[in-house]
């Protein structure tokens, strides 16, 4: 495996080494769980070479405590990703990122004006400008998402097509522990009391008869609820618990069973 700690160096081993290869391209923000695993093993069983991004972007935190907070487990997820197969490791710095500052950024105001984007003003642009230069800069046949972060794998789905970017977007479905708590960096904030407790979340998705009446469960069981919508045939909520904001969604159409 390797490891480009800067832009300059990612390009030299773009259009060196990997020159003519198949990418398949996972981005993350690190603090590594089994759902960028699953994530990584099948980029790595659909693609000839196999790369990941760390990179914690600060244009999509837009409260600076969220971001000063956010987990950091380098060294473990260097480890992971060798163990996975990964090939190669961009680790470049925001200064590589946004050598100007976060001059330009891209809107997409129908599908930033609720939920997330609503809630954390500028996260979904600063995710797309992120993205794009990321996929710009490693020209990848695929790039894999997961289903949990649903609004953002969305935007970027539609951006990529409208800009007629060559990468596909890959959706993957969200890997859950036994208790039905989404896979997320967040969890490793909470204590192993709310980590049980934070399996509600996707109970009361799941058995609420609307989305209204989910709600109320998650504020009767202590949450503090920024929203319960839905939307595109899912079911989405955005709550806190011992002040850690975890978001989930699920489909509203029963997975189909054979006959």
């Amino acid at each position: 495996m390797r490891v480009s700690r800067t832009i300059e160096q990612w390009i030299g081993r773009r259009e060196g080494a990997l020159s003519g290869r198949g990418i398949g391209f996972v981005p993350t923000m690190g603090a590594l769980h089994r759902g960028h695993a699953s994530l990584v093993e099948r980029c790595r069983m659909e693609n000839e070479a196999v790369v990941v991004s760390i990179f914690v972007n600060p244009a999509q935190f837009n409260d600076p405590r969220d971001l000063e907070r956010y987990p950091r487990t380098l060294e473990s997820d260097l480890t992971l990703l060798e163990r996975l197969g990964t090939d190669e490791v961009i680790l470049a710095p925001a200064s590589d990122f946004y050598p100007h500052g976060y001059r330009f950024r891209l809107e997409a105001e129908s599908l930033t004006a609720t939920m997330e984007g609503l809630c954390r003003p500028g996260s979904l642009q600063g995710v797309m400008t992120i993205v794009l230069k990321l996929l710009n800069l490693v020209r990848a046949r695929r790039a894999y998402f997961g289903e949990k972060d649903y609004q953002q794998l969305r935007t970027l789905a539609e951006m990529v097509d409208d800009f007629f970017l060559p990468t596909e977007i890959i959706a993957c479905p969200t890997v859950r522990e036994p208790s039905g708590l989404a896979g997320s960096s967040r969890n490793a904030l909470l204590t192993p009391e709310a980590s049980r407790h934070a399996s509600l979340i996707f109970r009361a998705l799941t058995t609420a008869p609307s989305a209204a009446e989910a709600a109320q469960q998650l504020k009767a069981a202590g949450f503090a609820v920024d929203y319960v919508e839905e939307h595109w045939g899912r079911r989405f909520a955005a709550v806190y618990l011992e002040g850690v904001r975890l978001i989930d969604n699920v489909s509203l159409t029963p997975p189909r069973t054979a006959s």
